[in-house]
């Protein structure tokens, strides 16, 4: 059962910073909770005449204030200055969203120890220090709501993404630790995991596969689904957003240090492949190892000699009856 849609305006008079924007994710979640009343400071690149018309859209569609705080969360100065900036002007900020991340694709061996570095500080870094700026504000209020956009990936492994898959799995680790120390309060964190989501990395992919495999572009979109969402379908933004709103509700007061995913059943399949493990022998190129009765096996001499005794582990010997042998002289 889905979970209840937030009352219109239940978020009226508080104030939301949402990372990473003024696109995909993380711009519906800026929808979602303007939708309740929620005023909005968005944090994110782009040109600057076109975050103003992204603030005015907002703002005039919802009837809230928007505005825009700009800061280079790979940086930590930057990242540290940007909930100071919220509290400056706003006075407060009760519903934080960690969303901005990035991440690097190949194999670990070619991972650019650069790339790495700006991964965790922008997948993991950045959070850490608006969480830690945060909560001092809504612990005096006596209410807050902090939610860190993971992803499939901090739930399960990943070929060729090894910083992203390190990255979200420790903004899994980061939740649960601040739901911890924050759980005997009103103020909540957690995680939300989305599978594939319909956004410009995901539309990019499905050109690239287009032109490569020369099929139509929607024939790669239902490719890229079927591969990782037995759903067959892709999450949109703003289904993920609709989790984020409803996290921000009394209703979901007591979800505390949830990782909870959107992803079509990916993780469900994990788990039954990890349940389910492929025979070692159903692979033709590696057949079945022969078994080595433990009575001759290479390690039994030693153990023996340990022992002192010749006879342990002998058909018919003592030792082979459970009676504790006697320790050698």
């Amino acid at each position: 059962m889905p979970p209840p849609t937030p009352v219109p305006g239940e978020l009226a008079g508080r104030v939301a910073l949402v990372t990473g924007s003024t696109d995909g994710i993380g711009l519906a979640v800026a929808h979602a909770l303007a939708a309740q009343g929620c005023a909005v400071v968005l944090n994110g690149f782009g040109e600057p005449q076109a975050i103003a018309s992204l603030c005015e859209e907002l703002a005039g569609t919802h009837g809230v204030v928007v505005e825009h705080a700009g800061a280079d969360l790979m940086l930590e100065e930057q990242a540290s200055g940007l909930v100071p900036q919220v509290l400056a002007r706003f006075g407060r900020l009760d519903i934080l969203v960690n969303n901005a991340g990035t991440q690097h694709k190949g194999p670990i061996e070619e991972h650019p120890s650069q790339r790495w570095r700006e991964v965790f500080a922008l997948n993991l870094d950045a959070a850490f220090h608006t969480i830690r700026t945060a909560l001092p504000g809504m612990r005096g209020a006596g209410w807050g709501r902090v939610v860190n956009i993971a992803s499939v990936y901090g739930l399960a492994g990943g070929v060729d993404r090894s910083s992203y898959v390190a990255s979200k799995h420790a903004l899994v680790g980061l939740t649960k630790a601040v739901a911890l120390e924050t759980a005997a309060t009103p103020i909540t964190c957690n995680a939300v995991c989305p599978g594939d989501v319909s956004t410009r990395i995901f539309y990019r992919n499905a050109k690239l596969l287009a032109e490569r495999e020369q099929i139509t572009r929607a024939e790669a979109q239902r490719r890229i689904a079927a591969t990782n969402m037995p759903s067959g379908r892709v999450v949109s933004p703003e289904q993920v957003a609709a989790l984020v709103a409803f996290l921000c509700t009394e209703a979901a007061g007591e979800i505390r240090g949830a990782a909870l995913p959107v992803d079509g059943a990916w993780l469900a399949r994990c788990t039954f492949r990890n349940q389910h493990p492929k025979p070692h022998h159903a692979n033709k190129s590696h057949p079945p190892r022969r078994t080595v009765p433990p009575s001759r096996a290479g390690s039994e001499p030693r153990f023996r000699r340990a022992l002192g005794r010749a006879d342990v582990g002998r058909p018919g010997r003592r030792g082979d009856q459970g009676r504790t042998p006697r320790r050698g002289r």
